[in-house]
């Protein structure tokens, strides 16, 4: 059986990032079926104050996962690099010390969360009626912290060398399983939320683990040897520099949209099932784009170790075509469509779930393009050595996101509305510093990157 991977140095540009890029965007779109799954089948079964408390905790559990995806993500930006220029003992060398690193951070983080919970439900301003609900689907969320993390580093492991279709597979076998035993818990068992939470860890665990063996089995060129076991300065602060950074990145971008929903939570068990249900559209609608980042961010990370600068910037104007592109269309279905979408996760006489919902979805939604180019951006500088310049950019969005949304939400003639609108001002304010740092940043970049790799294209 030959193994699925794409080399990102060669061919056209655009067909190749689209042949990568597809896999991770229907992979992306399946792990949102994890929360999805919960949410539809709550919502439907048991009722308003589950289907809030299951999409707050959603929110939460993104800004938990975001550190370790983070850590995944940029790891996998030097194992890209390593791959890109031929050093596969370099690369199966950092796979060791990564793995062993972002390890001990997840086992620290899974043990905060626990005794954390209380805290930070009150943090989140969880009302009365949700607020025993949300702690009993936490509580054994947090069970699946580890599988996250093991999932998400070997999905990066395998991407960066391109390969974007092994991944899925096993992604699309845990959905499948997700959402057979959330039907089987839920309605059959009536094991109720904590049957949801149940659902959610043993799919997850089923992933992680297939994907584990896999790469074990089938890739024996990133197979750990014996000699590889060691910790060495250099590649600990390569691995550290990155992965901080990125990390940062991911848990700032979180933890804004995490203080967002506790202004959310405090109008209230309407205003949080809208905006659950609407939440859920939205990683939907923009998740494509996302991955597109992330596959940009490989594509410029293994050129910039095969010394390609003009592939590069020639993949910068190109991906920026396409992230537009798609990102209109997929505005215009959610204009035409916010109704019958809010449908599917709301029923039809909650009217005041679905008109606040609907509301949320057209403005957000006409404004995609902003969040895509920000995610190219953001891939770009993170895969140029520059992940500072990608926390600078997080910062931007998210502070002036949480700091209008605190200032337009507190004004009575605008209230919840001011939280909606102040989402793509903050992506538009990022979008716009990091253009110009690119413009005038961008012959700088290149002469270093070609004075770290001792030669230009």
């Amino acid at each position: 059986m030959s193994t699925p991977h794409l080399n990102l140095t060669e061919g056209g540009i655009t067909g190749t990032l689209l042949r990568f890029t597809l896999p991770m965007m229907a992979g992306a779109l399946l792990q949102q079926c994890y929360n999805i799954a919960d949410t539809l089948i709550v919502g439907q079964f048991i009722g308003p104050a589950a289907l809030a408390a299951v999409g707050s905790a959603y929110t939460l559990m993104v800004f938990l996962c975001s550190i370790l995806l983070g850590l995944s993500l940029g790891s996998s930006t030097v194992f890209s690099q390593q791959y890109g220029r031929g050093d596969l003992p370099a690369l199966r060398h950092s796979t060791y010390v990564a793995f062993v690193l972002i390890l001990a951070i997840t086992l620290a983080l899974n043990l905060v969360a626990f005794l954390a919970l209380d805290p930070i439900l009150r943090f989140l301003q969880v009302p009365a009626e949700v607020y025993p609900l949300m702690r009993d689907y936490l509580w054994i969320i947090f069970w699946g912290i580890l599988f996250t993390f093991i999932y998400n580093f070997y999905a990066a492991l395998l991407r960066a060398v391109g390969d974007s279709v092994t991944p899925l597979w096993f992604l699309s076998l845990s959905v499948v399983l997700n959402i057979g035993l959330d039907l089987f818990f839920i309605p059959v068992l009536h094991w109720g939320i904590q049957g949801a939470a149940a659902a959610t860890v043993i799919a997850q665990g089923a992933a992680a683990l297939g994907i584990a063996l896999y790469t074990h089995l089938k890739r024996p060129e990133l197979r750990i040897r014996r000699r590889d076991l060691y910790f060495d300065r250099a590649t600990l602060k390569e691995i550290t520099s990155f992965s901080t950074l990125t990390c940062v990145q991911q848990s700032v971008m979180n933890l804004g949209i995490l203080l967002v929903q506790g202004l959310v939570n405090s109008f209230g068990t309407v205003v949080m099932a809208a905006f659950a249900a609407a939440v859920k559209i939205d990683s939907f609608a923009y998740m494509p784009v996302q991955e597109f980042g992330n596959a940009f961010s490989t594509f410029v990370a293994q050129n910039f170790g095969a010394r390609k600068r003009q592939r590069i910037r020639r993949g910068m104007r190109q991906a920026l075509l396409i992230t537009c592109l798609f990102s209109l269309a997929v505005s215009l279905l959610i204009f035409l469509f916010a109704e019958p979408l809010m449908l599917i996760f709301v029923k039809p006489d909650e009217q005041e779930i679905l008109r606040i919902g609907a509301h949320y979805l057209r403005i957000e939604g006409a404004f995609y393009a902003l969040i895509g180019i920000l995610f190219l951006l953001y891939g770009y500088y993170r895969s140029m050595r520059m992940p500072g310049m990608s926390v600078i950019l997080t910062v931007l969005s998210l502070g002036t996101r949480v700091a209008l949304a605190y200032v337009l939400a507190s004004l009575p003639a605008v209230g919840v509305t001011g939280i909606w609108w102040s989402i793509p001002i903050g992506w538009f304010i990022a979008d716009l510093v990091g253009f110009i740092y690119y413009r005038i940043s961008s012959p700088r970049l290149y002469r270093a990157m070609a004075t770290a790799i001792g030669s230009s294209q």
